[in-house]
C-alpha cells in the first residue's frame, strides 16, 4: 500500500493510491467475509405481518451472540449512559425496540459502503482512483473491517503492538495494523 494522495480540484478531486495484488486479494477477502456476516444477520431477521403490509423492515430485537457482529451492531444505549433508566429497561425494552427498528438500515449502510469498496478495488492490485464519496465509503468499510477483526482478536488497550511470530494471531494483528495505517492515511487524504 502506497500512501493516499489527493489530486485535482473542485468536483474533479480524486483520491489515488496503489495496492499490490496480495493486498487487494486480502482486502477483498476481509470485506467479503464481513458482508457475509451482515447478510446472514439480515436474512435471519424475524418477519412479521405488519412489516409485510407496510414494507417497513424490522430487524432482530436481540443483540448478536457473535462478538464480531456484536462489535459491528452494538447496543444503542448502555445503562451507564442514563442514571434515570434502570439497566433492565435499557437492556430489555429500549435496546430491543431501537435494534428492531434501526438494525436493517444500519446493515444496509454497512453493506453499501462495503460494496463500493469491492466495486472500486482493482481485483489484481494496481492503481486506485476514488471520488471523495467513494473514499468516504472506503473509510466506512475499512473501519467496519477493523472493528470486526479487532473483535475477533480481542483487541484492547493491553494488546501489544506485536505478538511473537509463533503466536497464532501474529499475522492477524499485522493485518489489523495495516488496515489502521491505510485508514489513517485515507482520512488525511480526504481531509
Amino acid at each position: 500500500m502506497r500512501t493516499w494522495k489527493r489530486k485535482g480540484r473542485g468536483d474533479g478531486v480524486r483520491i489515488v493510491s496503489q495496492l499490490d495484488s496480495h493486498e487487494a486479494e486480502l482486502l477483498a477477502s476481509l470485506v467479503s467475509s464481513m458482508c457475509e456476516l451482515l447478510t446472514e444477520r439480515s436474512d435471519t431477521a424475524p418477519r412479521d405481518a405488519l412489516s409485510e403490509v407496510t414494507g417497513i423492515r424490522t430487524g432482530h430485537s436481540e443483540p448478536p451472540d457473535d462478538a464480531t457482529l456484536g462489535r459491528l451492531l452494538p447496543d444503542f444505549h448502555r445503562p451507564d449512559q442514563d442514571e434515570q433508566l434502570s439497566a433492565e429497561v435499557v437492556n430489555g425494552r429500549l435496546n430491543s425496540a431501537l435494534r428492531s427498528v434501526n438494525e436493517p438500515k444500519i446493515i444496509d449502510a454497512k453493506l453499501s459502503a462495503a460494496h463500493v469498496l469491492l466495486d472500486t478495488l482493482p481485483a489484481s492490485g494496481g492503481d486506485l482512483s476514488l471520488t471523495v464519496d467513494e473514499a468516504e465509503a472506503w473509510l466506512t468499510a475499512l473501519n467496519d473491517v477493523r472493528l470486526a477483526l479487532g473483535a475477533m482478536l480481542g483487541i484492547s488497550e493491553d494488546t501489544p503492538d506485536q505478538l511473537p511470530s509463533d503466536h497464532p494471531h501474529a499475522a492477524h494483528l499485522d493485518v489489523y495494523h495495516w488496515l489502521t495505517v491505510m485508514q489513517d492515511l485515507l482520512v488525511e487524504a480526504v481531509m
